[in-house]
């Protein structure tokens, strides 16, 4: 399996979106929960700020760079990542999978009824995909005994877990121990797109790199957040700028 890339001390596993699939269904052979991250230049830049962060999605078994600002960096770099491995994109080639192998699932996250909209829409689309379970991201600390629980009772290979980050990729962590899953996936908003309730962009503007800005225009109290993606491309430069007065 090819190496690892490191953005800002992001360890980034260096495969195409095809290889990302081959890992994932070597994960389903694994006794023990295996961890997926999909960190794009948000949440690259909330590790360098976050030193418990980045530990943890530098602990994961497959971390995939989900965004065109994480390929750039890679290229200024000059130790260019292969290819955007989103995940919504992986979750996808994982569902489309299940065509060969029936996979079974357990859903956490998004507001009350989206999971379970999701899940209709998932078996719609792809019948041999099993959904063991769901269950809404919006609960208390007490409550998660029983969330476990749940997701141990329904024997669900893989949990996606969309509560946003950091939280989802802090909760994988901190309860990976007592889950019984073979893998464990931070989606983020991959719920609410599965259940029709978000949209992607457009394919033209995915593939040119623009989703922040369709992010930005249907949302646009995500304005604030969205100043890391300059703070991401110049810490980029001045880190390059940096390296070659170091040579």
């Amino acid at each position: 399996m090819p190496g690892k890339v490191d953005i800002h001390g992001v360890l980034i596993d260096n495969v195409t979106m095809n290889e990302a699939l081959e890992k994932v269904l070597g994960m389903l052979k694994s006794q023990t929960p295996q961890k997926i991250f999909t960190p794009n230049s948000e949440i690259i830049m909330q590790a360098t700020r976050d030193p418990e962060l980045k530990y943890i999605l530098n602990s994961a078994e497959l971390v995939v760079p989900d965004g065109a600002g994480v390929i750039l960096a890679s290229r200024i770099m000059k130790n260019e990542l292969k290819e955007k491995v989103s995940g919504i994109d992986l979750v996808k080639k994982i569902l489309k999978n299940t065509e060969k192998r029936p996979t079974s699932f357990f859903m956490l996250g998004g507001r009350p009824g989206v999971a379970e909209k999701a899940s209709v829409n998932i078996l719609s689309d792809h019948p041999k995909a099993r959904i063991l379970g769901y269950r809404n991201g919006y609960f208390d600390e007490n409550e998660v005994p029983e969330i476990i629980k749940q997701i141990n009772d329904s024997r669900a290979e893989i949990l996606l877990v969309g509560l946003g980050a950091p939280k989802q990729e802090k909760w994988i962590h901190r309860y990976a121990g007592e889950l019984n899953c073979k893998i464990l996936m931070g989606v983020g908003g991959s719920i609410d797109i599965f259940a029709g309730t978000a949209k992607l962009a457009p394919e033209f503007m995915r593939k040119a790199g623009l989703e922040w800005l369709y992010r930005l225009i249907k949302e646009p109290k995500r304005a604030k957040r969205m100043l890391d993606l300059p703070r991401f491309i110049l810490l980029t430069l001045k880190k390059v700028t940096a390296d070659r007065k170091n040579q």
